[in-house]
């Protein structure tokens, strides 16, 4: 049986009908969307070869490959999720979990929290409790020790006692690619590692000061060594992950000051390594790659954070010329981009071949309408353009997306409500924003495309305390949350049934409920703005003139 058992949050590992917006799911409350249309949405995980995962999420491909390099395949497995206890018996030395968003904690879901004022647990917080629940039952009299990993260790952080509920043994935080065997060592015997660990973990305050924190509970890199794998320490997968993603960066350097992610230096893939991690892909029959960064347009980039053209059109050219690659999505990217070099992406979207039936979608963190906190919590997000001298946030946001739909790019965007110095007038200026862009077309009539999810900025000291499903929300808020969900019913009535995707049957389940369901929503939320004493007809029209905007 197996020494080190790899797997994921259950929440990763299911394909949501190919539907790219329902990936955020599982942060939708409980009491709020019925759970027979959760499971249909989310649909079957991957398929399971021998009870393995026949694909995983990218992060557990990558300690999995790391794995590899000193054990044998029968000693490292990546379970499925229906087949967990079958690997789980007294040879089993580690059980490493991955994870997202545990306790139900991150933006997304603490903003349903808020809005709906539940106390019911988000999907991903019930789907992790049972799973560490069936983990736990499977160790139990057992010497396999349970760690967790994962971007969603913060939450843990925040709320430690919550590591006892959950039967967790050790929590780790930070990047484990070249570490993860002599990790999975420290913890199964507690000897060495004395230079190379800490127990413990590192958190900043709101200046992003680091603190270390002792905790045995907690391991982390030790506080005096390297923090980050070097690029040639991050091994190449060797199996296939979810959606065939792949890195082709770690790391982004723009700066904004509500974002982790900047602290972490940037390492660059260089366009072979990239394409050995398709073609694993490719062999298990996906064609189509994610390209996963945490911004896309800054890839090897130049000066003041302007886009290096060359080293991005040989990237592209690269993925799609590898074999057996019929198309490619980056993940996530900036919007000033696409606003100050419109020519780029026009090249860009000539060599991913995007047209009216193949539309690239990007998630594009706005995060306001407002030049004022732009310019406090996130210069360096606007550049090359400069938010005063080359016209507003605003203008740049509409450029930016017009120049996306223009080559048949979607931008998935998100914005943020509850920063820190907000005022009523940053939100308006917001809500005006959505709906311009909302109201807006392209030359021929051809209207944007492109959805808004708004996500709540909520204070440490309220999550730690868990007061933040009580935090009122004052009318601007509640606009600019009106004003999105009321643009995102306007785009699922438009273009639900034809993104749907598999069989003509399942085009029109998927098309129906993404529909009605985001009509509900509209509603849903209607009913709690006007309780809180929004007008939403001032909310409707805020910002537009009478009539739609022509580009």
């Amino acid at each position: 049986m197996a020494r080190f058992v790899l797997i994921s949050d259950t929440t990763l590992s299911c394909a949501y009908r190919d539907f790219p917006l329902l990936y955020f799911l599982p942060c939708a409350p409980t009491e709020i969307l019925p759970s027979a249309v959760y499971r249909y949405l989310k649909g079957s995980p991957a398929a399971a070869i021998d009870g393995r995962a026949s694909r995983a999420p990218y992060s557990i491909r990558k300690l999995e490959a790391s794995l590899l390099k000193e054990s044998s395949p029968d000693e490292v497995v990546v379970a499925h999720e229906d087949y967990i206890e079958n690997f789980i018996d007294e040879e089993t030395e580690v059980i490493g979990l991955t994870t997202m968003d545990p306790l139900g904690l991150g933006p997304l879901a603490a903003s349903y929290a808020v809005l709906f004022a539940t106390q019911n647990p988000p999907y991903v917080r019930r789907e992790f409790e049972a799973l560490t629940r069936r983990v736990n039952r499977a160790r139990a009299g057992k010497k396999a020790k349970l760690i967790v990993g994962g971007p969603g260790v913060w939450e843990l952080v925040v709320l430690p006692e919550e590591m006892n509920h959950l039967g967790i043994d050790y929590a780790f935080q930070g990047e484990a690619d070249d570490i993860v065997s002599d990790l999975f060592r420290f913890v199964t015997d507690q000897q060495g590692g004395s230079n190379e660990f800490y127990r413990g973990f590192q958190t900043s305050d709101g200046e992003s000061r680091k603190r270390w924190v002792d905790d045995d509970r907690f391991i982390s890199r030790h506080r005096f060594s390297r923090q980050f794998p070097s690029l040639e320490d991050i091994p190449e997968i060797v199996n296939p992950s979810m959606r065939g993603l792949v890195e082709v960066m770690r790391g982004c350097g723009i700066g904004c000051d509500f974002c982790e992610v900047t602290l972490r230096p940037p390492r660059y893939y260089p366009t072979e390594k990239i394409k050995r991690e398709i073609e694993v892909n490719v062999r298990a029959g996906i064609s189509h790659p994610w390209l996963h960064s945490d911004e896309i347009f800054t890839y090897q980039h130049g000066r003041n954070f302007s886009p290096n053209s060359e080293a991005l059109e040989d990237l592209f050219r690269a993925v799609m010329g590898a074999e057996g690659v019929a198309g490619m999505n980056p993940t996530h990217g900036r919007i000033s981009v696409p606003a100050a070099y419109p020519e780029l992406l026009a090249r860009l979207s000539g060599i991913v071949k995007a047209g009216p039936s193949n539309w690239v979608g990007m998630q594009v963190g706005i995060e306001t309408g407002s030049d004022r906190l732009a310019k406090i919590h996130m210069p360096n997000k606007t550049l090359p353009l400069r938010v005063g001298p080359d016209g507003s946030w605003e203008d740049i946001v509409r450029e930016g997306t017009y120049a996306m739909n223009r080559c048949y790019w979607r931008p998935a965007l998100t914005l943020q409500v509850g920063q820190m110095e907000e005022t009523p007038e940053d939100n308006w200026a917001t809500v005006a924003l959505i709906n311009r862009m909302s109201n807006s077309e392209l030359e021929g009539g051809r209207p944007f495309e492109f959805t808004v999810t708004p996500m709540q900025n909520i204070p440490l000291g309220l999550l730690k305390s868990r007061d933040f499903r009580s935090m009122p929300l004052d009318a601007s808020q509640l606009a600019v949350y009106y004003a999105s969900y009321r643009h995102l019913a306007k785009m699922a009535s438009r273009d639900a049934f034809q993104d749907a995707r598999g069989d003509l049957l399942s085009k029109v389940g998927t098309g129906l409920l993404i529909s009605l369901g985001a009509r509900a929503m509209l509603h849903t939320i209607s009913t709690i703005c006007r309780k809180g004493g929004l007008d939403l007809e001032k909310a409707a029209r805020y910002g537009v003139d009478g009539g739609p905007t022509v580009r």
